[in-house]
C-alpha cells in the first residue's frame, strides 16, 4: 500500500506543477496589454454580463475597472515612454519619430491625437499560444452603433478621478468627412476615447488599436491603417510557421476611420460566420447605409440635406481579417473590429488539449500485471479452499498443537480471513496475528507494485544520459537536447512513423539565386548539395570538395565584382550576400556590342519591379545605400536582391511609383494593378507603365503555367533553351521560376481594368470571378528567361532522412508551403500529371523522394472527386508495387521500388472524411513518404490521429512552430526544434533540441537503448518475483496452506528494496548491447523496435515459466537437503528451525534473482 501511495502522491505532485506552470504562461499572455476604444457602447455586450452570483455579491460591476487593469495604466504612466508621432498618408518606415519622456502630468496634459498613444509590445515578451482561462463567445451578426448614454445608464459617472486618470488618453483630431458607413449629421456622445486593457477583456464588437509589433490580441477585422491604400502587414509565423509578411487590407467602406470621433460616428453590421479552423478561408459581410458617391463630400454639405441613402454591401475576406497569435510589422498603426475572441479564434481552433502521454510498454505492462493478479488471485482460492479442507479434518496433529488457533469456528470465515486480509478492520484485533498470514499479504509480492517506482528511477537517468549527450549540442542555440517528460523514452525506440514540418524543420528557410538562364544561355556556378548527393549515387566524383569550391567560387565571385564595378556604379551592392557567382553575366553587361547585354536588362529590370516586396533601410543614416528586402515569400525577397545585387535594386515603393536602378541610372514605373499569386494560378503578375509610358505585363510563374500562355508565334529555339535549362536547374534540386512579359495597348488595359473592378466588387464567388478576368490579360506573352533558387536544408538533414529510411521509419511531411515548393524541397522531380504518377529524375535534396520512387499527386475540389482519386491512386500503387515481397533478415520487407504521395490542403479535408479515411490512409501507410501541402495546424493533428489510431502505429511530430503545437502534442512522441520562429514548439515538445539530424541519435541510439533497456527490466522484474512468491507458496504444501510465512519477515520488508532492486535498475539505466556507432551504423537494428520484438507476451509468459521453475529449484533443493540429509552444522547445532529453512530459501532465491539479471546484463 505504501509504495501505491507513494506514485500516487509522486504523479500527483509532478502534474500539479506542469499545470501551474502552464497556468503562469497562460495568465502572463492573456495579461498581455492592449489598446480599446472605451467610454464608448459596444451594442454587442450586454449591459450587464456578470454570473448570478456575482450579481448576488455585488462583485465587478459595469464600470469598475479591475485590479489588474488599474496596476497596466498605472506602470504605464510611471514608464513614461517616448512619444510616438503617426501620420497617415506617407510611407510607415518614415512615420515614427521619437520624442523626448514627459511626465504623467504633462502625458495626460498633451494634444489630443491619435500620435500621443504608446505602444507596448507586450507580444516581444511572451511566447503563444496561451491556453485561455476564459471563454469567450461569438456572434454572428456583429454590428456597431452608437446611441447617446442616458443619466441612468450605470456606465455613466461610472469612474472615480483617479480611475479616470488611469484610463485616459487623447482622441485624435476628427477627419470631419462623411463618406462610407461615416456620417457627421449623427448626434454622438464624443466621450470616447482609447485605454489600456488586457486581452482577456477584450470582447466581440471592440474596436482595438494596434501598433507595429504589438502581438495581435484576438481574430480582428481591418478598419483603416496608417498607409493611405489600406495595407498592413502582419507576420504569420504562429499560424503558419513562415516567417515571411503576409499583406492585409483594410475594407473600403471603412478606410477613412482615423479617430475615435470617426468610430463614434460609424454605423454598419458585420455579418460574419461561425467561427471554424480553416487558417485561410473567412467569409462575412459589412452591411452599411450609405450616400451616392455624388454626395460624399463632407458633414457640412451633407448634413439636414436629406440626401437618401442606400443599403450598400462589401465581402470581407481572409485578406481583411488579422488573426491571433500574429504580430504587426512595418505598419504604423491599426485600427480593427474584434471579431472572434478567446476559443473561438482560429489558432484556438486549431490547437488541441495538452495531453497525458504514457509509453506503450507502460501501457502493456497493465496486461501483465493483471496476469498477476490473477494468478495470485488463483494462488488465494486454492490457498484457501485447501485450508478449509484441512480444518474439516479431525484426528490431526492440529487438534493437539493448534488448540483455540482458529479465529472462528466457521471453516468459511476461516478460509475467508486466509484469503482476505481486507477483514483485519471488521473482526476482534485479537485475530492479526493469523490475518498477517493471510495470502493476499503473503503473495502480494508477485503484482510488482515495486516496478513503476524502478522504472521512474532508470527513466530519470535516461533522461540525465539524454540530456548530456556532446553529440546532440547545439553551439549557435548554446542548447543540448532537453527531455521535458521523463516517462516515455522507451517509445523513442519503437517509432515508425515521423510527421516533420518543412519550413525551419528541415530547411534554414533561406533562399539562394544560384543559377538563371536568359535567352538561352545559362548563368551560375555553384554546385547545390543535390547535384552532389545524384553525382555520389550514381558512382561520379567530377566535383570539387566543398573546400575547394568555395575557394574556386570565392575567386570567381571576386573577379565577377571587379567586372562589374568597372563596368556600372552599384550603390545597393551587397558583396557579402551575392550568391549568383557568374563571371560571364558580367562580360555580357560590360560589353554593349554584346546582344545578350539588352536580354539581360529586360530580365532583371522584370526581377526588380514584378514583385510584392517592401524595401527597408534599416541605418538610413549611418548605411543609407543599404537596403533589406521584406517579403511575403523568401523567393521573391531572394529574387529582388539578386537582381539588386546584380546592378538592378529596387529602391522604393509608393502608391504611385516604383523606383529602381538599371546599371547606375534611376527609372520610375508607375504600378497600375498587381495579379496576386495563389495555388490556383501558380503565377503573379504586375501591370505598370514604363518610362516611356508603354503599359507592360510582367508574369512570373511555375513553367507549366507561363509555357501554356505563350504567344503562338513564338520562337520555338528559346522555349526549348529554357525548358531544357530549368530541367537542369530541377535536377539540380533548384525551384525554378519561369520570367515573362508582354506590352498591353490603352485601349486593352482600361477594358480589362473596368472588368476586374466589377469582379473585385462581387460580393459571392469574388476570387473565381477575379480568376477569370486575369486569364483574359495573361496570355500572348514572351520568356525573359528563368530563375533558379536553393532552399538551404539544414546541415545533415539528407543523410538523416535516408538513415530512417533505412531504419524502416516512414516519413510523413505537413506543411503550410504549397505542393510545388514541397515536391521541390524533396525533389527535383518534374511534375508530369495532377493525378498519376510523375516520372522522378535523377537528384533530389534531402532524400525525402527519391530518384526510384513514384510520385501521385491528389488534387480534388470535392469528396466524391478525392474518393476517386484515392482510388485511382490505390490501383496505381498495386500496378507500381506489385504482390508483396518476403522480409528480408533485416525484418524489411523488399519492394520493386517505392512510392510517395503528395496531396494539398482541400483534398486532405476530404481525405479525412470518414468515409474516405481508409482509403487514403491504406494508400498513405504502404507509401515510403507522404507530403501534406498548404495544411492547417488542426488538419496536422488529425493526420496524426489518424495513423496513430487508424494504424495503432507509433508516431514521432516534430516541428518548430506554434503552429505545429497541435501535431506535436498529438503524436506519441512531441519533439520540438529552438529556431528562428520562436520557442512555442519546444515548449509543447516532449523532446527539444536544436536540429533536425539530431533525432537520428535520439532514435536509433537512446530510443532503442531505452526501448531494450525498459523491456529487459520489465521481463526481469517479473521474474525475480516469480521465483520469490512460488518458492513460498510451495512451502504451503507442508504447513496445511494456512500461510504461514516462509521467510523471516525482514526478507519480505527488503526483497525488492534492497536485496533485488539495485541489479535491475543498474540493468535499466546502462545495459549496452552495441555502442552508439554501430547504432548508426546499422539502423536496420532499429526495425525490431517497430515489431515490438524486445517486449512481447510470449517473452513474458517464458520469463514467466522460467521463474516459476527456478522456484522449484530454489525451494525443494534446501528442502531436500534438510529433509534427507544431516540435521547439524558443523557447529553442531541442530538445522530443524522456520527460519534457518527460509532463511536458505530467500538466499537462494536473491541470488537467482540477482544472477539471472546480471547474465542479462550485456
Amino acid at each position: 500500500m505504501l509504495p501505491l501511495l507513494f506514485i500516487l502522491t509522486v504523479t500527483a505532485l509532478k502534474d500539479g506543477v506542469e499545470d501551474y506552470r502552464r497556468g503562469v504562461v497562460d495568465e502572463e499572455v492573456n495579461n498581455s496589454a492592449a489598446t480599446k476604444l472605451g467610454d464608448w457602447r459596444n451594442v454587442n455586450v450586454p449591459d450587464d454580463s456578470r454570473p448570478f452570483w456575482q450579481k448576488l455579491l455585488g462583485l465587478n460591476r459595469p464600470g469598475t475597472i479591475s485590479r489588474g487593469v488599474r496596476r497596466l495604466r498605472e506602470k504605464e504612466l510611471e514608464e513614461g515612454a517616448g512619444k510616438i508621432v503617426l501620420t497617415k498618408n506617407v510611407a510607415d518606415d518614415a512615420s515614427e519619430k521619437t520624442g523626448p519622456k514627459e511626465d504623467a502630468h504633462t502625458f495626460v496634459q498633451r494634444a489630443r491625437s491619435l500620435e500621443d498613444i504608446q505602444s507596448v509590445h507586450s507580444g516581444e515578451m511572451h511566447e503563444y499560444p496561451p491556453i485561455p482561462t476564459d471563454v469567450l463567445g461569438s456572434r454572428a451578426n456583429l454590428t456597431i452603433d452608437q446611441a447617446l448614454i442616458s443619466p441612468d445608464d450605470p456606465r455613466a459617472g461610472r469612474l472615480n478621478q483617479s480611475a479616470a486618470e488611469l484610463s485616459y488618453y487623447p482622441s485624435s483630431t476628427r477627419t470631419g468627412a462623411s463618406g462610407g458607413v461615416l456620417d457627421w449629421s449623427r448626434q454622438t456622445p464624443g466621450t470616447a476615447k482609447w485605454e489600456r486593457t488586457l486581452w482577456k477583456k477584450l470582447e466581440i464588437g471592440d474596436v482595438v488599436l494596434l501598433r507595429d509589433n504589438d502581438q495581435i490580441p484576438a481574430d480582428i477585422v481591418v478598419l483603416s491603417t496608417s498607409d493611405a491604400d489600406g495595407l498592413c502587414y502582419v507576420e504569420t509565423k504562429n499560424l503558419d510557421g513562415e516567417t515571411n509578411l503576409k499583406p492585409r487590407k483594410s475594407l473600403k467602406a471603412t478606410s477613412m476611420i482615423s479617430s475615435e470621433e470617426d468610430v463614434e460616428h460609424a454605423s454598419f453590421i458585420v455579418d460574419s460566420e461561425p467561427p471554424h479552423p480553416n487558417l485561410y478561408l473567412y467569409n462575412a459581410v459589412l452591411r452599411y447605409q450609405g450616400r451616392p458617391d455624388s454626395d460624399e463630400v463632407s458633414g457640412e454639405a451633407t448634413q439636414g440635406t436629406g440626401v437618401p441613402k442606400e443599403a450598400q454591401t462589401e465581402p470581407v475576406t481572409i485578406n481583411n481579417l488579422l488573426l491571433r497569435g500574429c504580430t504587426v510589422r512595418n505598419t504604423g498603426w491599426i485600427i480593427g473590429l474584434v471579431v472572434f475572441t478567446g476559443a473561438d479564434t482560429k489558432i484556438m481552433l486549431n490547437g488541441g488539449d495538452t495531453p497525458s502521454k504514457r509509453s506503450k510498454i507502460e501501457k502493456e505492462t497493465n496486461f501483465n500485471v493483471i496476469m498477476n493478479f490473477l494468478i495470485l488471485l488463483s494462488m488465494c482460492v486454492s490457498t484457501a479452499i485447501v485450508s478449509g479442507y484441512f480444518e474439516t479434518l479431525t484426528n490431526t496433529s492440529s487438534d493437539f498443537y493448534e488448540t483455540n488457533s482458529q479465529p472462528s469456528k466457521y471453516v468459511v470465515l476461516n478460509s475467508l480471513i486466509t484469503f482476505w486480509y481486507v477483514l483485519i478492520t471488521t473482526i476482534p484485533v485479537f485475530w492479526a496475528d493469523w490475518l498477517s498470514s493471510s495470502c493476499l499479504i503473503a503473495f502480494q509480492n508477485i503484482v510488482p507494485i515495486s516496478l513503476y517506482i524502478s522504472i521512474e528511477i532508470v527513466k530519470t537517468i535516461q533522461a540525465y544520459f539524454i540530456s548530456q549527450d556532446v553529440d546532440m549540442w547545439y553551439q549557435p542555440y548554446d542548447t543540448a537536447c532537453v527531455p521535458k517528460t521523463w516517462n516515455i523514452s522507451d517509445d523513442l525506440g519503437q517509432i515508425e512513423y515521423i510527421f516533420s514540418d518543412k519550413t525551419g524543420t528541415l530547411t534554414q528557410n533561406i533562399m539562394e539565386f544560384q543559377k538563371c538562364s536568359v535567352n538561352g544561355v545559362t548563368y551560375g556556378e555553384g554546385i547545390t548539395e543535390a547535384m552532389r548527393g545524384a553525382a555520389k549515387r550514381e558512382g561520379r566524383d567530377d566535383y570539387p570538395d566543398p573546400q575547394e569550391q568555395a575557394e574556386q567560387l570565392k575567386e570567381m565571385k571576386a573577379t565577377m565584382l571587379e567586372k562589374m564595378a568597372k563596368t556600372f556604379k552599384n550603390r545597393y551592392l551587397q558583396a557579402e550576400r551575392v550568391t549568383l557567382v557568374a563571371p560571364n553575366l558580367a562580360e555580357h553587361l560590360a560589353d554593349k556590342t554584346n546582344p545578350q547585354r539588352q536580354h539581360l536588362i529586360q530580365f532583371f529590370r522584370a526581377l526588380a519591379v514584378c514583385h510584392t516586396v517592401l524595401s527597408d533601410r534599416p541605418e538610413p543614416r549611418d548605411q543609407p545605400y543599404r537596403l533589406d528586402y521584406k517579403a511575403e515569400s523568401p523567393d521573391e525577397a531572394a529574387l529582388v536582391a539578386a537582381a539588386r545585387d546584380a546592378g538592378f535594386p529596387f529602391v522604393a515603393k509608393s502608391n504611385t511609383s516604383i523606383d529602381i536602378e538599371v546599371m547606375g541610372q534611376p527609372e520610375r514605373y508607375i504600378p497600375l494593378r498587381v495579379l496576386e499569386f495563389n495555388s490556383t494560378r501558380k503565377r503573379m503578375s504586375v501591370i505598370v507603365r514604363n518610362p516611356e509610358g508603354k503599359i507592360v505585363l510582367y508574369c512570373k510563374g511555375a513553367d507549366s503555367v507561363i509555357y501554356a500562355r505563350l504567344a503562338s508565334d513564338h520562337d520555338p529555339a528559346l522555349k526549348e533553351a529554357t525548358a531544357r535549362d530549368m530541367e537542369a536547374f530541377a535536377n539540380a534540386g533548384l525551384r525554378t521560376l519561369c520570367i515573362s512579359y508582354r506590352y498591353l495597348s490603352e485601349e486593352e488595359y482600361l477594358n480589362w481594368s473596368r472588368q476586374h473592378d466589377v469582379a473585385s466588387s462581387a460580393t459571392e464567388n469574388r476570387e473565381e470571378e477575379i480568376d477569370k478576368v486575369n486569364e483574359k490579360v495573361e496570355h500572348s506573352l514572351n520568356i525573359l528567361g528563368a530563375t533558379a533558387l536553393e532552399d538551404k536544408l539544414q546541415e545533415g538533414v539528407p543523410d538523416a532522412i535516408e538513415t530512417l529510411h533505412q531504419a524502416g521509419i516512414k516519413l510523413w511531411i505537413l506543411t503550410g508551403d504549397k505542393v510545388q515548393t514541397a515536391i521541390e524541397i524533396g525533389t527535383n522531380a518534374r511534375i508530369l500529371t495532377v493525378l498519376t504518377h510523375t516520372h522522378c529524375l535523377p537528384g533530389f535534396s534531402c532524400n525525402l523522394l527519391k530518384s526510384d520512387m513514384e510520385i501521385m499527386i491528389l488534387a480534388a475540389d470535392s469528396l466524391d472527386d478525392a474518393r476517386n482519386k484515392v482510388e485511382a491512386a490505390l490501383n496505381k500503387l498495386a500496378t507500381i508495387l506489385g504482390p508483396p515481397q518476403k522480409s528480408n533478415k533485416s525484418g524489411i520487407a523488399s519492394r520493386k521500388k517505392g512510392c510517395a504521395v503528395v496531396i494539398d490542403g482541400d483534398t486532405l479535408r476530404h481525405a479525412l472524411d470518414p468515409s474516405i479515411k481508409p482509403l487514403f490512409l491504406s494508400l498513405g501507410t504502404q507509401c515510403d513518404t507522404v507530403v501534406c501541402c498548404r495544411v492547417s495546424p488542426a488538419q496536422k493533428a488529425l493526420t496524426v490521429k489518424l495513423v496513430k489510431d487508424g494504424c495503432n502505429a507509433m508516431t514521432l511530430s516534430i516541428g518548430d512552430g506554434a503552429n505545429d503545437v497541435a501535431m506535436i502534442q498529438e503524436a506519441n512522441i512531441g519533439c520540438g526544434l529552438l529556431g528562428l520562429e520562436g520557442s512555442q514548439a519546444a515548449m509543447s515538445a516532449d523532446y527539444a533540441f536544436g536540429q533536425f539530424r539530431f533525432l537520428t541519435k535520439l532514435l536509433l541510439v537512446h530510443g532503442r537503448w531505452s526501448y531494450i533497456r525498459v523491456a529487459d527490466m520489465h521481463s526481469n522484474f517479473f521474474y525475480k518475483n516469480v521465483i520469490w512468491t512460488c518458492a513460498m507458496f510451495w512451502f504451503l504444501f507442508f504447513n496445511s496452506f494456512d500461510a504461514t510465512y516462509l521467510y523471516e519477515y525482514t526478507f519480505i520488508l527488503g526483497y525488492n528494496l534492497f536485496f533485488t532492486s539495485l541489479p535491475v535498475i543498474v540493468l535499466g539505466a546502462f545495459d549496452q548491447d552495441i555502442n552508439a556507432k554501430a547504432s548508426l551504423a546499422y539502423p536496420q537494428l532499429y526495425v525490431r523496435g517497430i515489431k515490438g520484438l524486445e517486449y512481447t507476451r510470449t517473452k513474458f509468459w517464458m520469463y514467466m515459466f522460467d521463474g516459476f521453475y527456478q522456484s522449484v529449484i530454489v525451494f525443494f533443493i534446501p528442502y531436500l537437503s534438510f529433509s534427507r540429509g544431516a540435521s547439524v552444522s558443523w557447529s553442531g547445532k541442530t538445522l530443524d528451525s522456520l527460519a534457518d529453512f527460509g532463511t536458505t530459501v530467500a538466499i537462494a532465491a536473491i541470488f537467482s534473482a540477482n544472477l539471472f539479471v546480471g547474465l542479462n546484463t550485456r
